[in-house]
């Protein structure tokens, strides 16, 4: 796809890291900006610094987990600028433990944010971009879905966040083989992060009342929080890094978008695991002081 100034971006999750660096690279490139996150006042201060850095900003707050606030999202974004170019299915949250732990409010809010909101989305501004296309020839359009390398590989004590993010890796498969039977102008990829510092290991401050868990966390969803704030603040490769090999890609036409590609071995190895029908590898074989601590913790040890 060819970037181009007064094309339209929409980008979910944009108060804060992937999402506000998708914002500021189409603020570089011209493009116009709709923004939508849950944080109100985050996302007003993120919307300013787009806008300061060039780019005509529409905000628009609410839970896209919702339908009606993806609804919302389209309309206003349709009446401001008409049918975008780049649709960000961006936003995400993060949760961990033990598959069996997880509550059915645990999984309502993951689902709800990391999958139905990419569902809704696709759901809702596709029809919009497949018609201009067909109406417009030198129309061009390109959907990216945030998902990550845990949508890819099946780490332990992180079950409900793998399960998300491998249905948004065989959705984005999905759309993008469907948009090949119908059109040459739209196209999808699926970013797949590894461990970058964006703020995702706290993103339970955005969880509504409704959905929260009744009771403490378990040992496990203990373990898995301060061991995911623990990598992703140690992250080397940054969102600003990522934002613009996004859009790189998106250029070049990538469906598959790394943080780290230097990190796909454990990809390799769980895809021989399936095609040779044997048991999966343990994660933790290169690293096995790791997975000893981690068992210990979970088996009434010392923490890790």
């Amino acid at each position: 796809m060819k970037l181009q100034a007064g094309q339209t971006a929409v980008i979910t999750g944009a108060a804060s890291g992937f999402g506000l660096e998708f914002s500021l690279q189409a603020a570089k490139r011209g493009l116009n900006v709709v923004m939508s996150d849950v944080q109100v006042d985050a996302l007003e201060s993120a919307a300013q610094r787009v806008r300061a850095a060039g780019a005509t900003v529409l905000s628009c707050a609410g839970d896209i987990a919702q339908s009606a606030v993806v609804e919302s999202l389209l309309q206003r974004t349709l009446e401001r600028f008409g049918v975008p170019h780049l649709l960000f299915n961006n936003a995400g949250v993060a949760h961990g433990g033990l598959i069996w732990e997880h509550t059915e409010r645990d999984w309502d809010w993951v689902m709800g944010v990391n999958l139905r909101a990419v569902t809704h989305g696709i759901r809702l501004f596709t029809p919009h971009m497949l018609k201009a296309a067909q109406s417009q020839p030198h129309y061009q359009g390109h959907i990216v879905n945030t998902a990550s390398m845990a949508g890819l590989v099946c780490a332990p004590n992180m079950g409900v966040y793998n399960v998300t993010k491998h249905a948004v890796v065989a959705l984005t498969e999905t759309l993008q083989q469907d948009l090949c039977l119908v059109t040459e102008q739209v196209r999808a990829s699926v970013l797949c992060p590894y461990f970058v510092p964006t703020g995702i290991s706290h993103s339970h401050r955005n969880r509504p009342v409704e959905l929260r868990s009744e009771g403490k966390p378990t040992a496990s969803q203990m373990i898995a929080q301060a061991m995911s704030e623990k990598a992703v603040s140690s992250g080397k490769v940054s969102a600003a890094d990522v934002a613009q090999a996004t859009y790189v890609a998106i250029e070049a036409g990538q469906f598959y978008i790394y943080s780290h590609p230097h990190a796909l071995a454990p990809v390799q190895t769980r895809l021989e695991d399936v095609l040779m029908s044997r048991n999966p590898t343990d994660p933790f074989k290169d690293r096995p002081e790791i997975g000893q601590r981690l068992r210990a913790s979970l088996r009434g040890g010392p923490p890790v």
